[in-house]
């Protein structure tokens, strides 16, 4: 996460955030990520590229022994469509298993909701809130298999 690319990414997702915010009465408030969390042997941060160059990012981190949480899932306009964030998903939860996760969650926002379509598209359920982030109103879990 602290390749160039990487840092443009997180920055344009929390505007994008930031932008569509649908609360007037509250702020995103984002929250810039520690980039050792999501650094081997703990973690995991993908790019996607394209002849553009950087077309979007991901991250995975290791929570607890055995749960890994996936953040800032991000893909710029321009090849939004293609399935790319299906794939880059599982990308992440391919990270999460070979660090010895057994489960992945996840948070996102209401106001997000092409992106609760992949979640549960891709498996997730929601679960229980497992953290007290002010941008979130939905937390999603999954279980890996467990020859992952």
């Amino acid at each position: 996460m602290t390749d160039p690319a990487a840092a443009e990414l997180v920055a344009e997702y929390f505007a994008f955030r930031a932008r569509g915010w649908p609360d007037a009465t509250t702020r995103y408030r984002p929250t810039q990520p520690d980039a050792a969390a999501f650094a081997p042997p703990g973690g995991a941060f993908l790019l996607v590229r394209d002849e553009g160059g950087p077309a979007g990012c991901g991250g995975v981190r290791l929570l607890t022994p055995g749960r890994a949480e996936v953040k800032h899932l991000y893909l710029r306009e321009r090849v939004r469509g293609r399935g790319w964030g299906r794939l880059l998903l599982a990308a992440l939860e391919e990270h999460a298993a070979h660090l010895g996760a057994r489960e992945v969650v996840l948070d996102t926002h209401a106001s997000l909701g092409p992106a609760q379509g992949l979640y549960r598209s891709s498996g997730y359920r929601e679960i229980a809130a497992y953290n007290d982030n002010p941008n979130a109103t939905h937390w999603f879990g999954k279980a890996l298999p467990a020859d992952a």
